[in-house]
């Protein structure tokens, strides 16, 4: 890949056409991405007791995306699928937590790169969490490139007229936080969102809006950018995208397959290439987001990406798609000992059907109970991040039976929510008669998408592969101690 560009630049000498032509004024490329941002939690979206006035102008002033999912609802395999433009389970070691980027797979920043762009990063989680080092070994540098304190020093060090892309990124909101931070500044935790799983108690409200607060910050953080990005005059001709890469640190969220843990914010600003700020229904996937970007750069979209761009719904040219499909391989080795495998699920998701299949039903999908049991030290439910909501729904469990069911008992090997009915997907239909026909449509309808997705669980509901590759983690006990 390194000789790319000095290939390009021979071919021209000969007329050959390699790629597409450039636009004439290729746009900048501004990712903003924070750690454990879910939906709906903006203002945007209606939720009255956050403020993001910055995330809220993007949206205000380009496409608002009601339906953005991401690849897996862990932090490593998503930032993977957004990376590469492929699917996580199509990245081997890379589909699970703490892992890897397998060195046969390319950044899709990296091939703006090759075709001119200035590419960077600021210095707090972009990438992650993981190893890179055989990547960066084979490719040379970070995927997203040169790591910088702030924007406004990658900003210095940019020629005039050279487009570029800068990925934004923020440990915030992930956990721990720091207990009242939200009420001391302001939020009131009786006006928090809670979704239907959560006891509606004290503890819960305010352990959500410590969560809001950090939330907050991170919109802060992305106002200061796009204020640089005036200052320069460069903001109408930056793309801007501003998002989360999966749901809330909380039971049933992060690291679980509804929209609790899956679904994001997601909001688009393009200067005046968006004629009209609209609000899209249509379905997209963090595996769409490269070649989203590589069309609207005039570069080529490699044929192995199998996510497709929705440049289509942003021109106002397309409705785009009305489905999606993401799913689950290791999150953290939380299950008995010795066992040091995940809890792989799929799930499908439309307008009015959320269809999840379970291969390992006999597992804990946020890993065992029982302290002592597991491959690391101080575990419980280790799958599900450690706080006052964990501990309170454990600890009351008599008193709010549902929710510690919800979250932390065994499920079924196939779910169905009836999103008209259900839209908190908390009553699992698939067994009744009514919904067989439903259930077998959707459950061939997924089998279809996997195997066009090329995922390994599509004909070998058993494959046993992602559960091979090493945990980076060291104890592990991180996610989910006492």
């Amino acid at each position: 890949m390194k000789y790319f560009a000095l290939l390009l630049s021979l071919a021209g000498l000969f007329g050959l056409n390699v790629r597409k032509e450039e636009p004439k004024n290729r746009p900048n490329i501004l990712f903003c991405l924070a750690d454990d941002w879910g939906w709906p939690h903006a203002g945007a979206y209606g939720d009255l007791a956050i403020q993001t006035p910055n995330f809220d102008r993007l949206a205000a002033e380009g496409v608002l995306f009601e339906n953005a999912y991401v690849s897996s609802p862990s932090c490593t395999p998503s930032r993977n699928a957004f990376i590469t433009g492929k699917y996580h389970w199509e990245l081997g070691s890379g589909a699970n937590l703490w892992s890897t980027l397998p060195e046969e797979h390319e950044s899709f920043i990296h091939l703006l790169k090759d075709q001119g762009y200035r590419i960077g990063r600021n210095l707090k989680k972009t990438w992650g969490p993981g190893s890179l080092d055989n990547w960066i070994a084979a490719h040379g540098e970070h995927p997203s490139g040169q790591g910088y304190e702030e924007l406004e020093d990658f900003l210095e060090a940019t020629p005039d007229n050279q487009p570029f892309f800068f990925w934004l990124g923020t440990p915030d909101p992930h956990r721990p936080y720091e207990k009242g931070a939200g009420k001391k500044h302001g939020i009131d935790p009786e006006k928090v969102h809670l979704f239907p799983h959560f006891p509606n108690h004290e503890v819960v409200r305010n352990d959500v809006a410590d969560y809001y607060y950090e939330v907050e910050r991170w919109d802060r953080l992305v106002g200061t950018a796009i204020r640089e990005l005036e200052r320069r005059d460069l903001l109408e001709n930056t793309i801007i995208i501003m998002t989360g890469d999966h749901g809330m640190p909380f039971p049933r969220g992060k690291g679980n397959l509804y929209d609790s843990g899956t679904r994001v914010p997601f909001a688009l600003r393009w200067g005046d290439q968006i004629k009209e700020p609209f609000i899209t229904e249509s379905f997209i996937s963090f595996a769409d987001i490269a070649p989203t970007l590589l069309e609207s750069a005039g570069v080529e979209i490699p044929k192995d990406m199998t996510g497709k761009s929705f440049k289509p719904v942003i021109d106002g040219q397309s409705s785009g798609q009305q489905l999606i499909t993401f799913g689950r391989e290791r999150h953290v080795p939380a299950q008995e000992k010795p066992d040091m495998g995940g809890y792989p699920s799929r799930g499908l998701r439309t307008p009015q059907y959320l269809y999840i299949r379970n291969y390992k039903p006999q597992k804990w999908p946020a890993g065992t109970g029982k302290i002592g049991f597991t491959n690391f030290p101080n575990q419980w439910y280790a799958d599900c991040d450690g706080g006052p909501t964990k501990d309170f729904i454990a600890e009351h469990k008599e008193e709010y039976p549902e929710a510690f069911h919800l979250a932390f008992a065994k499920r079924p090997e196939e779910e169905l929510y009836i999103l008209t009915d259900d839209p908190g997907q908390i009553n699992n239909v698939a067994e009744y008669a009514q919904y067989q026909s439903i259930l077998m449509k959707l459950r061939e309808q997924l089998k279809s998408i996997q195997t066009d997705l090329n995922d390994p669980r599509a004909n070998e509901p058993n494959y046993t592969g992602f559960d091979g590759y090493p945990y980076l983690g060291g104890g592990g006990g991180k996610l989910g101690d006492k």
